[in-house]
């Protein structure tokens, strides 16, 4: 005879057995509906090329009138410095008021006086230029503030190579960007955009799932079965899991052949990283679609919980050291504030082990405490 298997491997069996099941009628259910096909893959795609192509904090180009009321070889030697740098698209007003008239209408964002007797005044060493900039846009006023002085300091520089004597300090800075020597935005909105395409995937996509079945009363026929509420979470997270590690790959993939962004760090590192995550985001939307039973609710809820703090508070797009205190202190519930850290430091600077510990223990408490409060709210009753 046989020996009689234990019973609890039986029921271990039957548990993944309907886990499984559960997990393959979602993956046909994610196949099926268009919008999940929409936000899981469509709209990661157009986030990638949005981010790497159309927007950049970069600011290059920048359209600049240099009025010229000294026609002097000094003075022209600094209006070719403006004339010939990839930052500056420069125009030649013949006087003050008609570039003033420019800045008025928009068409330019600074002007750069080089006033009479310039020359003259160069050789007492008091030479001076005005920069006038346009501030509606403050950070972008005190970008071009900064091109500027370096084209004035490049053109100082010139003159002292040649001999010429001019106006500066005794120190010279030699300026080193570490991690980013390109000085590229791209280098931290691609590996950021991952915070993004997670977030939809992860919270975006799962805010319906359990609310559809509320509203179609499908749950009813699951509760009327041998399957768990663990069970029925586990069945429609699994999938999503796994679209989300797909959209991390079509990330990486973007993010190093496409934009040539470095990639320093440990490929385990990111993906276990990524998928804390995931399962952070995952957790927050099947706790609103399990509390609400109602998708538009659902993803209105989600969409301020998750997406825009994800957007504007997690130092993807804005220091957060230049947030207000109690803005600041806020950052810190964000699971995004902690993932895009992460992103930066493994894509840009490495292993960074300090970094890395403590901000994938965070994302690991807070993905313990939300699958536990999922699990609290999703019981297997009508009431």
């Amino acid at each position: 005879m046989t020996p009689a298997r234990p019973a609890h491997m039986d029921g271990i069996r039957a548990r993944i057995g309907r886990i499984r099941s559960l997990v393959r009628k979602e993956s046909r259910q994610i196949v099926r509906d268009p919008s999940s096909i929409a936000i899981g893959v469509v709209l990661p795609v157009l986030l990638i090329l949005l981010f790497g192509y159309g927007i950049s904090l970069d600011v290059v180009n920048v359209p600049v009138a240099v009025v010229l009321e000294d026609h002097s070889a000094e003075a022209n030697e600094l209006a070719a410095g403006f004339r010939l740098s990839r930052y500056f698209e420069a125009h030649f007003p013949t006087s003050m008021a008609e570039a003033q008239e420019l800045m008025l209408a928009g068409k330019v964002d600074g002007i750069v006086r080089v006033r009479p007797n310039f020359a003259r005044n160069l050789n007492f060493g008091n030479g001076e230029a005005q920069i006038l900039v346009h501030g509606t846009d403050a950070n972008r006023a005190r970008i071009i503030e900064g091109y500027a002085q370096g084209a004035v300091g490049q053109w100082a520089a010139r003159r002292g190579a040649e001999g010429y004597a001019v106006a500066a300090g005794p120190v010279g800075l030699r300026e080193r960007l570490w991690f980013n020597e390109a000085n590229d935005s791209r280098y931290f909105l691609v590996p950021g955009l991952i915070v993004l395409v997670m977030t939809l995937i992860g919270a975006m996509l799962t805010s319906l799932v359990m609310a559809r079945e509320w509203e179609r009363g499908t749950l009813e026929a699951l509760f009327a079965t041998p399957v768990r509420a663990g069970e029925i979470l586990l069945g429609k997270t699994i999938p999503y899991l796994v679209l989300g590690m797909g959209g991390l790959a079509l990330c990486i993939v973007s993010a190093k052949i496409v934009f040539h962004v470095p990639f320093r760090g440990s490929i385990l590192v990111l993906t276990g990283s990524s998928m804390l995550y995931l399962l952070v985001a995952l957790s927050i939307g099947l706790l609103i679609s399990s509390a609400v039973k109602n998708q538009f609710l659902a993803t209105q809820l989600t969409m301020l919980v998750t997406f825009l703090p994800a957007m504007l508070l997690s130092g993807f797009l804005f220091d957060l050291r230049s947030m207000p205190a109690p803005v600041r202190l806020m950052t810190y519930m964000l699971p995004a504030r902690y993932f895009v850290t992460l992103l930066q430091t493994v894509f840009l600077a490495g292993d960074v082990w300090g970094v890395i510990v403590p901000n994938t223990a965070v994302l690991a408490g807070m993905a313990a405490v939300l699958w536990g409060l999922t699990r609290g709210t999703t019981h297997k009753k009508l009431a």
